[in-house]
Order: structure tokens, then C-alpha cells, then sequence
């Protein structure tokens, strides 16, 4: 059965790194530093024979109040309190301090399987420090190097007991289920029909749409995420640059299942001197090529700065389906004026993004979040669209008789035929002489007319010209001509 692990602990004691370690990725950020995680990181991890969620916590520091580290200590002890285990980590070349021994008290009352990793006891450094683990009185603790991976046989030995146990009480509570007698109406075993059936794009359960939310420090990212879940699942304030990691969370969101990536702010690379910066950066542009769909957040009392547009040139370059989203709606006056001007900026600096929703919203009220949703599904259903073969052909022989190609140094250009070779984001092949020859102002005239006839609008579109005067390798090869076969050759 499956379990959740929480790894809990000061700051600097290898938390992340030993997260890295069961999931197998770098998924968490790592440095010298204290403090670099925030936020609640969930990860599946795999130890021996065990399947489990393994969450990475901000480090447990004495602060009660309402400033950062007392919002990040109460995360943390909501993760405690929701998790199967926890594993409560300490640096065995520290030993325990007194903030340990505050920690174990509160462990020790929040959850019933606490065990205790020792973590940097490789070498006689962390000798002393695991002997005083025994101490904080929550059984034998385990030596750990996370960085080097030992003891992960002894962390497997301590957890299969309690996982005995959790399995001992579903099949009691399964004993005493009452039967059921209802036709599910699936044997269990996949029919030839179900094997056939074409790959279907659409979200599910087993394959979330991913969105990754991206903007600038301080737009009101991690809000609107907590907006979107119902709750305070990420840490929110009005400081900037609180997210470091991109922290992906699993939702069903107006009935659609999705997985929201919250993403560190992005500033300019000039202002970026600070090393742990540039990882979180690093880690949200990994998020956006992840993602499906890409939502830049504005704010709307500056919103398209410098970075704004140079963000959504990326998630265009990248192939992503784009949706703007501007913020802090329920702060703006004149909000009519408002939205023409921004709908205006748009058009004239994001060409590139022509047609893609412009969605006003409030984070803190939760205000146009279902409009956002409905923006969201749409484009993700645009960027998956097929175009059968024949409408684009009849399409192009429209566009060329209604404007033909140039004919630069006296030699014509022929548009013969058309195909789209992939979706996620629409690409289309056009075979023509002279594909060296067409200038750029011509595919831009069939980008917008493709985006206006087959209502692909605010997705990106890749448009390939390719010679139709070079070789054909299927001629005389008897059943392998076609669209089919075309589309095969240009990959």
C-alpha cells in the first residue's frame, strides 16, 4: 500500500537532499545555504519494495509569529499532522541542540510514527551526534548520509513495520465492509477494441493537464494557486520573492483534473547576482517545458514590463499554449478603460500571441477563477487540434489564388500541398518550390490565415516549408504514398 513520509527537521540538516535521494531527481533545490525550501514539495518516491510520497519541508524554526518563518513553521506542521510518517531529521555533526529536543516534544504529540535519521553521520564527525539522538526518546536513531547514500537500508528496515501495520488495519477495515454485488461494467483484462483505440488527449486522473504558472516577483502567483485549491497549500505574503522551487501540485479544478506548477519570479538577468536566485529561476524555466498550458501572471498596476514580454516570448518559443492572466483586478479603478488599454498593449507587444485569452482576475477574492479555467481548457484544446489533410489543401488553394507567393528573380513559387504533422503545438509542412524563396511576410500571411480559418488562436503554430522538387522516396514503392506516408517522411 502507498503512505506518505514527511522529512521535518532544523534548517541545513540535508532534508532536500535526502528528498532528491527517494525520488531518484533533483526536483529539490539544494545549497549550502539555510532556508532555500519554502514550500511543501511532494515527490513519489521508491525505497526497496515501497511506493510512497515523500514530502520536503521548509526547516523548523522557533518562531510562532506571522513573519515568514513562523507562516513556513506552520506549513510544516500541517504536513506533520496530515502525514502517515515522519521522519525526523537531525545533523549528527551538530548533535542535538535545544531546538531539536523543542521539535521532538511537538513530534511526538502531532503524529503517532516518528523516526529519527541522524543524517551526516558518515566518518567518526557524526559518531557523537547519533549517540545523543537517543535522547530525544523517540526509539533507535537511524545513520544516515543522504549525500552519499548509506543507511537507506536501515531507513527501509524502520519503515516496513509501520507499513505492516497500515496494511494490517486496510484489510480489517476491508473484512468488515459490507459486499456489493454492482456490475462495474470492466472485467479487468483490455479488450482488442481497447487496445486499438486512439490515444486521447484529454485530461484525466492518470494524466493531469499541467499548468504552469509564471510572472514576475510579487504578481500573486502562489495566491492564486491557493485560490484555485481552496486552501493555504502554498506559503503566500506580502514579500517578495517567497517561492524558490517550482512546487507542482495535483488538483481537479471545475471538474478537470490538473497539476498546477507554482514558479520562483522572474527578474530581469541583469538584477540576478544571488546563486540560489538563479537555481530557482532555472527550476521555473524547467516548469514551463513541462507545462501544457503556460498562465503569465500580471499585475495589473504594471503589468507587460520588460520581463512580462520576454516570459511569454519564452512560453512561445517553448511551443506552449499561453493564456494572460492579470491580477489585483479588484484593485484597479476604471476597470472598462483599464481593459481596453491592456487588450491594446497586448496586440501591439505580444504579435507573436495574437488571439490568446486576456483574463482579468483576483487572487485574494478568487474573482474570474472559473473564467481563467474555462481560458484554460480552451487553449489546451486548441494546442491539441488536428486539421484533416483535405480542409488544409482547399484552405491553400484558396490563400495562394486569393494572394499568390512572389516570384523573385522571375522564378514562381507552386504551393503543391499541405499536411499538419503534429499538434501540442499545431506544425504544418508545406511542400513548394522555392522554399528558400518565400519571404517571411508570406508565412506570416499563412500563419494568421491558419489561425483565423481553423480557429487556432493564441496557440503557437510551426509552419514548415519544405521542397517539393526533391526526390520522393516512396515513388514506385506500391502502398506507401500518401498523406500517411508524408507525414511519416517529415517526421
Amino acid at each position: 500500500m502507498s503512505f506518505t513520509l514527511a522529512i521535518v527537521g532544523r534548517p541545513n540538516v540535508g532534508k532536500s537532499t535526502l528528498f532528491n535521494r527517494l525520488v531518484g531527481r533533483k526536483l529539490a533545490l539544494v545549497d549550502d545555504q539555510p532556508g532555500v525550501t519554502r514550500d511543501l514539495r511532494e515527490g513519489q518516491a521508491r525505497l526497496g519494495p515501497l511506493k510512497f510520497t515523500v514530502i520536503d519541508s521548509a526547516g523548523l524554526e522557533e518562531a510562532t509569529d506571522d513573519s515568514l518563518q513562523g507562516r513556513m513553521r506552520r506549513l510544516t506542521e500541517r504536513a506533520v499532522e496530515q502525514a502517515d510518517v515522519c521522519l525526523f531529521v537531525i545533523d549528527a555533526r551538530q548533535g542535538v541542540t535545544a531546538t531539536d529536543e523543542v521539535f521532538a516534544d511537538i513530534l511526538r504529540k502531532k503524529n503517532a510514527h516518528v523516526i529519527v535519521a541522524a543524517n551526516k553521520a558518515e566518518g567518526r564527525a557524526g559518531e557523537g551526534g547519533y549517540l545523543e539522538a537517543f535522547s530525544l526518546g523517540l526509539g533507535e536513531p537511524i545513520r544516515l548520509s543522504a549525500e552519499h547514500g548509506e543507511g537507506m537500508e536501515d531507513l527501509l528496515s524502520a519503515l516496513l513495520p509501520i507499513v505492516d501495520e497500515f496494511e494490517a488495519r486496510a484489510a480489517l477495515a476491508a473484512e468488515e465492509a459490507p459486499a456489493t454485488d454492482v456490475d462495474l461494467g470492466w472485467s479487468g483484462e483490455e479488450t482488442e477494441e481497447d487496445a486499438e483505440a486512439p490515444e486521447d488527449w484529454r485530461p484525466s486522473e492518470a494524466r493531469p493537464l499541467q499548468i504552469a504558472v509564471v510572472g514576475r516577483p510579487n504578481a500573486g502567483k502562489s495566491t492564486l494557486i491557493n485560490a484555485i485549491l481552496g486552501e493555504e497549500r502554498l506559503l503566500t505574503g506580502p514579500e517578495a520573492g517567497i517561492t524558490r522551487d517550482a512546487i507542482s501540485v495535483p488538483t481537479t479544478w471545475g471538474g478537470t483534473p490538473v497539476r498546477v506548477f507554482d514558479t520562483a519570479g522572474m527578474r530581469k538577468r541583469a538584477k540576478i547576482s544571488d546563486k540560489l536566485e538563479k537555481l530557482s529561476v532555472s527550476d521555473g524555466l524547467r516548469a514551463v517545458r513541462f507545462a501544457e498550458v503556460v498562465v503569465i501572471l500580471l499585475d495589473v498596476e504594471i503589468p507587460f514590463e520588460q520581463q512580462d514580454l520576454r516570459i511569454a516570448d519564452l512560453a512561445e518559443r517553448e511551443g506552449r499554449a499561453v493564456v494572460i492572466a492579470v491580477n489585483k483586478w479588484d484593485l484597479a479603478t476604471e476597470r472598462e478603460a483599464r481593459l481596453q488599454a491592456l487588450k491594446e498593449q497586448f496586440e501591439r507587444l505580444l504579435p507573436q500571441l495574437r488571439g490568446a485569452p486576456l483574463i482579468t482576475v483576483s487572487a485574494r477574492t478568487g474573482r474570474g477563477l472559473d473564467r481563467l479555467h474555462d481560458a484554460i481548457v480552451k487553449a489546451h484544446e486548441v494546442w491539441n487540434r488536428r486539421v484533416p489533410t483535405a480542409q488544409l489543401n482547399r484552405w491553400l488553394l484558396g490563400m495562394t489564388e486569393a494572394h499568390p507567393p512572389p516570384a523573385p528573380g522571375g522564378r514562381r513559387i507552386r504551393m503543391r500541398y499541405m499536411t499538419q504533422v503534429k499538434a501540442r503545438p499545431p506544425a504544418f509542412v508545406v511542400m513548394t518550390t522555392h522554399p528558400q524563396d518565400v519571404p517571411a511576410s508570406y508565412e506570416r500571411y499563412l500563419v494568421n490565415g491558419l489561425r483565423g480559418a481553423f480557429d487556432l488562436e493564441g496557440t503557437p503554430i510551426r509552419l514548415i516549408l519544405r521542397d517539393a522538387g526533391a526526390k520522393n522516396p516512396y515513388k514506385g514503392k506500391k502502398g506507401l504514398g500518401g498523406p500517411s506516408a508524408l507525414r511519416k517522411h517529415l517526421g
